[in-house]
C-alpha cells in the first residue's frame, strides 16, 4: 500500500492531537465538570494546574521524546543503509545513561537540571568522539564498530557505577531512570524537546541529495559530488542531539527509533530523505499511545515507560533481523 507523504504526515499529525486531547482526561485526579471549567477559566486554580502544569507538559514531552527518536532513527538507517540501526547505534544513547548515573551517585539529583545535564554532556562527549573519528574514517563499517565500542564501554562503566552506589536508594534512581518515564515533566523539557527537533529539522534540510544518492552506495554517491565526511558529520551531529536529549528528559526508551521508520515504509514511502519527518510523528505518537497505556494500568503495576517500548520492540526486532538474514542467504 502506497500512501503520499503529506497524507500520511496529515494522519499522523490528526492522530497525536486526538490523542493529546484524549489523555488530558486520565490522571490520578479524576476532574468533574466544575473542575474542568476552572482549568479553562481560573488559571490560578489546582485543577488549571493539574491540566495545563502536569498533564499537557507531560503528553508533550513524551511526543517530543518519541519525535526525537524516530527522527534520530530514520537518519542513522539512512546514512547506514542499514534497517537494523538505530538511535543507540553509534553509543550516544549509552553515553547519556552514563552522565546521568554518575550524576545520580554523585548525589546531584535533587539539583534542578543536574541529572539532564549530566546526561548531555555525556552524550555530548560521545558525539565528539564520532566527529573526530569520522574526519579521519568516514566509512560506515568503521563508524557501527566505533559506535558498538563505545556502546559497550559506556555499558560497562554504568555498571560500574551500580557496583560503586553508595546506598540501595541510589541504584534504585539509577534504575528508575534508566527505565525511561515521562512523568512529572516540566515546560522546560518540552522546550528541550522542541527546540532539539528544530535544530535537527534545518540540518536535515541540507542532506536530501546526500541520503538519496548514498542509497546507491558511498561509490556511487562520491561520483556524483557527495562529500560522504561532510554528510555523515551532519547526520551524526544531529543523531547525537535527538538521542542525548531524548535520553537526558526521559531516561533511556529503547526500539522507538527502530520501529518508527519501518512503520513508515510500510505504506510505501521509500525515500530515506522523505522518510525523517513521518518517522518523527510516528515515534511521537508511539510514545504517546504507550505511556496512555501505562496511565490505564493499576498504579499498583508500576511500569515504566521503556520497559512498555521494549517488550513490544524486542519481537519487531527480531523479526527484522529475521527477514533480514533471510534476504543476505538469498543474495
Amino acid at each position: 500500500m502506497t500512501v503520499s507523504f503529506r497524507m500520511l504526515s496529515a494522519s499522523l499529525g490528526a492522530m497525536i492531537v486526538i490523542l493529546l486531547a484524549v489523555l488530558m482526561v486520565f490522571g490520578d485526579v479524576a476532574l468533574s465538570g466544575n473542575m474542568w471549567f476552572d482549568a479553562l477559566f481560573r488559571w490560578k486554580s489546582l485543577p488549571a494546574e493539574i491540566i495545563w502544569g502536569i498533564r499537557l507538559p507531560r503528553n508533550l514531552a513524551g511526543v517530543g521524546v518519541g519525535a526525537m527518536l524516530g527522527m534520530s532513527g530514520a537518519l542513522m538507517q539512512g546514512l547506514l543503509r542499514n534497517p537494523l540501526a538505530e538511535p543507540g547505534l553509534l553509543g550516544v544513547s549509552a553515553g547519556s545513561g552514563l552522565g546521568a548515573s554518575l550524576a545520580i551517585v554523585f548525589g546531584l539529583g535533587l539539583m534542578p537540571f543536574a541529572v539532564e545535564g549530566f546526561a548531555l554532556a555525556g552524550a555530548v562527549l560521545v558525539a565528539v568522539i564520532l566527529l573526530v573519528f569520522v574526519q579521519r574514517f568516514p566509512q560506515r563499517q568503521s563508524l557501527i564498530l566505533l559506535g558498538v565500542g563505545l556502546s559497550s564501554l559506556c555499558g560497562a562503566l554504568m555498571a560500574l557505577t551500580f557496583n560503586l552506589s553508595p546506598s540501595p536508594v541510589t541504584t534504585s534512581e539509577i534504575l528508575s531512570w534508566m527505565m525511561g518515564s515521562v512523568q512529572n515533566r516540566s515546560w522546560f523539557d518540552v522546550l528541550m524537546c522542541f527546540a532539539g527537533l528544530a535544530i535537527v529539522s534545518l540540518l536535515s534540510l541540507r542532506l536530501g541529495k546526500g541520503l538519496r544518492f548514498l542509497t546507491l552506495g558511498e561509490e556511487t554517491a562520491r561520483s556524483m559530488g557527495i562529500d560522504m565526511t561532510r554528510l555523515t558529520q551532519i547526520i551524526v551531529i544531529g543523531s547525537s542531539l535527538l538521542a542525548g536529549l531524548s535520553v537526558s528528559v526521559a531516561g533511556v526508551i529503547g526500539f522507538v527509533g527502530l520501529a518508527a521508520p519501518h512503520f513508515v515504509r510500510a505504506f510505501g514511502i521509500k525515500d530515506p530523505y522523505i522518510l525523517i519527518w513521518p518517522s518523527a510523528l510516528t515515534g511521537g505518537l508511539m510514545v504517546l499511545i504507550s505511556d496512555g497505556i501505562i496511565r490505564l494500568l493499576p498504579p499498583t503495576a508500576d511500569v515504566h515507560l521503556g520497559v512498555l517500548t521494549s517488550l513490544v520492540g524486542a519481537p519487531l526486532f527480531a523479526v527484522l533481523a529475521y527477514k533480514s538474514a533471510r534476504s543476505w542467504m538469498q543474495d
